[in-house]
Formats: C-alpha cells, sequence, structure tokens
C-alpha cells in the first residue's frame, strides 16, 4: 500500500463522544448560554479532532508550498513567473506578509520547493521539487497521475515531520504566480459552477486580461476533460504542485488528527481536492478568512464549512492562518480557564438558550 493509499484509508471520524462533553462544559460556564459564538464552536471541534476536551496549543506552523504554473505562459497572470521564486525566498527571509503576521502569532514558517522553475538555494528551504513547474494546461495535462500522487505525498511527509517534533496547529499557504487559475480549474471541474462566477483577477488584471484569463482556463478544461469522480484526475490535468503539496497536508492532518486552517481561495482549492479524496478531512480543517476571490465561497459552501473572518483579503500566502491562530488559542482559553455555575457554586436556573 502506498503512502497516499495509508493515509486516505486510515483517517477516522472526529471523537464525538469529546465534542458533547466539550458543548456541555461549554453550555455550563459562567456566560449566557451560547455566548461566545464561533469561539465556543471552535473549542468543540478541537476536542472532536484531539478526543480531549482541554487543549492547549503548544507549537504553530506555517506551511508554504512554493510552485510554478505552466499556464503562465498565457499571460493569465500580471505578475512575472520570476516572482515565485523572488517571493518564496523573501518569505524565508521573514520579509513577505506571510512572513509578518506569523511573527505576530508566534508561529514558525516551513516554505517548501515542491515545483519552483528555477533552483533556488536558501538557508532554510525544505528542497522536495517534484518537477519544474507544472506543464502549460492549455495544451495538456498539468502533469503525470504519477507526479500528482508524488506531490500529495510531499504535503503528508511534511505534516507527518512537524507533528513528529511536536507542532500541534498547522496553517496552509502557498507561493505561485497563476495559481488562481488553476484553482478556478480545480473548481470548475469539481462543481460545473459558471467561469464568471469563480474566475477573479488574482493577483490584478485589466478588464481585457480577465477575459483572456477565463476564456484560456475553459479551453484547459475542454482539452483535458478531467473526471469529476477521480479527484488525482482533476488534479494532474488542471491543478498545480502547490495546490497538491497542500492537499497532503489536509489529508495528513486528519490521519495525525491535528487541527489545519485554510487559508484562502488557492488554499481552499486544496481543501476542496483533499474533501473530494476523503470527505472526513472536513473535519480537521479550520476554515480562516472569506477570501476576496469570487471562488471562495462556493468552496466553502460545496465542502460546508463556515470561515469566521471578513478582512477583505486577497493575498494569499497563508495570511489568514496566523491571524486564525490566535482565535483558535482564545478558544482554548476560554473552554480551560472560565468557571462553570456549578464549580462557583452559583445557581443557573434563570439562564434561557437563544441559540
Amino acid at each position: 500500500m502506498s503512502l497516499f493509499e495509508e493515509v486516505c484509508k486510515g483517517i477516522r471520524p472526529p471523537d464525538y463522544e469529546s465534542m458533547e462533553k466539550a458543548s456541555k462544559r461549554l453550555d455550563s460556564l459562567i456566560k449566557p448560554i451560547g455566548s461566545l459564538g464561533e469561539l465556543e464552536q471552535i473549542a468543540i471541534k478541537l476536542a472532536g479532532i484531539t478526543g480531549a476536551i482541554h487543549n492547549e496549543i503548544n507549537r504553530k506552523c506555517m506551511i508554504v508550498m512554493s510552485a510554478d504554473n505552466g499556464i503562465c505562459e498565457e499571460g493569465v497572470s500580471a505578475c512575472p513567473q520570476s516572482i515565485t521564486a523572488l517571493q518564496t525566498v523573501n518569505i524565508l527571509k521573514g520579509l513577505a506578509g506571510i512572513s509578518a503576521l506569523s511573527k505576530h502569532a508566534k508561529s514558525d514558517v516551513k516554505v517548501v520547493d515542491i515545483g519552483i522553475n528555477a533552483n533556488i538555494n536558501y538557508s532554510g528551504l525544505i528542497k522536495r521539487k517534484v518537477r519544474m513547474g507544472t506543464a502549460n494546461m492549455s495544451k495538456g495535462p498539468a502533469m503525470s497521475r504519477d507526479e500528482a500522487v508524488k506531490a500529495i505525498e510531499t504535503g503528508i511527509e511534511i505534516v507527518k515531520e512537524l507533528v513528529k517534533e511536536g507542532y500541534n496547529l498547522l496553517g496552509t499557504g502557498e507561493m505561485g504566480i497563476g495559481n488562481t487559475s488553476t484553482s478556478s480549474a480545480i473548481l470548475i471541474a469539481f462543481t460545473g459552477i459558471e467561469a464568471d462566477k469563480v474566475i477573479g483577477k488574482g493577483a490584478g488584471m485589466t478588464d481585457e486580461g480577465y477575459e483572456a484569463k477565463k476564456s484560456i482556463i475553459m479551453k484547459a478544461l475542454e482539452l483535458n476533460k478531467p473526471d469529476k469522480n477521480d479527484a488525482i484526475d482533476v488534479l494532474s490535468k488542471v491543478g498545480g504542485l502547490d495546490i497538491a503539496g497542500m492537499a497532503g497536508c489536509f489529508l495528513s492532518a486528519a490521519y495525525y488528527r491535528t487541527p489545519i486552517v485554510i487559508d484562502g481561495f488557492i488554499s481552499a482549492a486544496a481543501a476542496l481536492l483533499a474533501y473530494k479524496i476523503n470527505p472526513l478531512v472536513k473535519e480537521y480543517m479550520i476554515p480562516s478568512h472569506i477570501s476576496a476571490e469570487p471562488g471562495y465561497t462556493y468552496i466553502m459552501e460545496h465542502i460546508g464549512l463556515k470561515p469566521f473572518l471578513d478582512l477583505n483579503m486577497r493575498l494569499g500566502e497563508g495570511t489568514g492562518c496566523p491571524i486564525a491562530f490566535n482565535i483558535i488559542e482564545a478558544s482554548t482559553h476560554i473552554i480551560n480557564d472560565m468557571a462553570t455555575f456549578d464549580e462557583l457554586d452559583i445557581n443557573n436556573d434563570f439562564l434561557v438558550d437563544i441559540r
């Protein structure tokens, strides 16, 4: 059995008994029932993931998958492809958006070269290159089926290593010019939603460029005819190596019962891919913010998840995750540190559940 098969088959449902116990404790805390809203729901979800009512975040880590996309040859991005390599190094230097926000959240950042179309040597870079960027999906499959599985297994292995090192809250990010195109293609392949509804302008485009982008993505889908019932077929034909790596992270986090946070549109496309491989991964994912990219809300609705932040963000890199880390940590302090009415010997007969 391959690593991919082992992990996919080994994912178990959440611990519903622990979730019920956490819910009862939250309802008994010295506050109106349900008055801490999403913070309570996060604490309940954490209980289901770990099997413990009381959880502490020991070490946090952002995983940033860097890869190039062959579709950039068609001018689907206003940015030159060289930005992928340049910005990857800036993340490692601590100068990028994800670097600043991770520092604020006291989170480490691990950057993985899973498919940059250049050879980079920089301290701290994790070299797991599957290939030098994907092929141009408007002319044929983005990668082979074996390469798609290898990229997923790369994400699986990264999370396995981090869990062994003691990290127990993870976030997913990416760096790859052209990856809003691959993400849109994946979403359309799985759902059939109209291009006008889910394809955005990414890093910024003229109206003319935007229309061309939509046309090129639809051309790639028509040429490759990805099978929506075969997630690996969709990934290999119209996906990206960064998306594959993050999908592996989601699958692995579920396997190792570790909470993992979804960032924006590209991260969500990877979450959708992982969900199509094994729907149980949904129980281990925590969405962070509502991306300004139009396809994001469709993915969340399809998976059945609800982000708790709305900051009009669309940077990517994983930047929504460290902001969410702070909120997730806050949820653990509520269930761990607040007292119950019984513990303080206070009568709570007056409470009304208005949820």
